[in-house]
């Protein structure tokens, strides 16, 4: 196991450098976040930062995050440092105690444990935070219920929404909902070079993966999704992928697509978070594509079958969330099912969610697109 614990700025350290502004409030507290993993996970938790930046503009503000997510947490403006773990840094009790020493140096007051497991809500504790903030009931997991002093019952089901809540202890209700995913311009000047090599400057975006294979949908089905948006939009599809298995499926559904599919090249996070901030519409099941798509002003449509779409849907208005059944059960079994419940979803149902969400879209205002920085 890598014992690697980097230490990465982001852009806000250098503008908090000075004076605070006028009007500022003059209390900046010292802040950490703890949200480890999954990436869109990580991505849903971006509207936490946003506020506390919005609400403490000279606060110091810090997130550990583990490995996979961090490219999309490195340099974001709301950000002063990143914390970046590997997986499984909790079984090298070398590496928690560096940890532990680098957490108290910056003497954190508050700690927000969106997570609340036991990995998310010890570094809390590990830095000596005096308020460790996370969710009580059901949402406070394992040791989260003893190692976070703040425990807040959600009222939301969004995990957008919810997430905010747990700002409701700072003073800081309803704010607006920003991720300011940082995509660059590196990444942006990839995006276009691969639509124009393929010569579509409109597209879609298909994504045929998932962290668990109870969230897939057929490929076939995808390739059908492809023919309806090529035939009665005139409008491609670009199929986006991560690792060999995805890059099968990928191949499959552009050998299904009647020639309406084209296979994305391989990306980094950031360089995916510019192809899907140029697709007029994304289509996949919830995974961090998704949320991804969501965050940089896609409208989507997304499929569910063992998560629910209410909680875990793309947020905000003009997507669509299609769900035929909810696979019941604990997150493990329904991690270990199979993908029945996202074969409930009928290729009909897709293709006319396409259809009004490319509707909308066109006698609408686009969508937000977020500030490039």
């Amino acid at each position: 196991m890598s014992t690697e614990l980097q230490i990465l700025s982001g852009k806000a350290s250098g503008a908090r450098a000075g004076a605070p502004c006028p009007g500022a409030d003059e209390r900046t507290p010292r802040i950490l976040i703890t949200r480890l993993s999954h990436i869109g996970d990580c991505i849903l938790a971006m509207p936490i930062l946003n506020a506390l930046r919005a609400h403490w503009p000279h606060a110091r503000i810090d997130w550990v995050v583990e490995k996979p997510a961090a490219p999309l947490l490195e340099h974001h403006a709301a950000l002063d440092e990143l914390i970046v773990l590997p997986r499984g840094w909790l079984k090298s009790p070398s590496l928690v105690w560096r940890l532990r020493s680098e957490l108290r140096r910056r003497r954190y007051e508050v700690a927000i444990d969106p997570q609340s497991l036991t990995k998310s809500s010890v570094l809390g504790w590990l830095a000596g935070a005096k308020t460790r903030i996370g969710f009580a009931g059901a949402d406070g997991r394992e040791l989260s219920r003893w190692l976070n002093n703040r425990r807040i019952l959600r009222t939301e089901t969004h995990m957008v929404s919810r997430g905010l809540e747990l700002l409701r202890p700072l003073g800081i209700v309803s704010p607006a909902v920003e991720f300011r995913v940082p995509v660059g311009q590196p990444a942006r000047e990839m995006a276009a070079e691969c639509v124009q090599r393929e010569g579509i400057e409109e597209f879609a975006a298909l994504n045929p993966g998932a962290g668990w294979d109870s969230r897939l949908w057929p490929m076939e089905r995808y390739g059908l999704v492809a023919q309806h948006l090529g035939q009665r939009h005139g409008l491609a599809s670009l199929v986006v992928w991560a690792g060999p298995r995805e890059r099968r499926w990928a191949e499959q559904i552009v050998s299904e697509s009647q020639g309406r599919a084209r296979l994305a090249p391989p990306t980094t996070l950031l360089e995916l978070a510019a192809i899907l901030e140029r697709a007029r519409l994304f289509v996949g099941s919830d995974t961090g594509p998704l949320h991804l798509a969501v965050a940089v002003g896609t409208r989507c449509v997304s499929l569910h079958g063992p998560t629910l779409a209410a909680q875990s849907g793309p947020y905000g208005p003009g997507h669509r969330a299609l769900q035929a059944v909810y696979l019941e059960g604990t997150s493990r079994q329904r991690r270990r099912a199979d993908n029945e419940s996202m074969q409930a979803i009928e290729v009909a149902s897709v293709c006319q969610a396409c259809d009004e969400v490319l509707a909308e879209s066109a006698s609408r205002e686009p969508a937000p697109k977020e500030a490039k920085p």
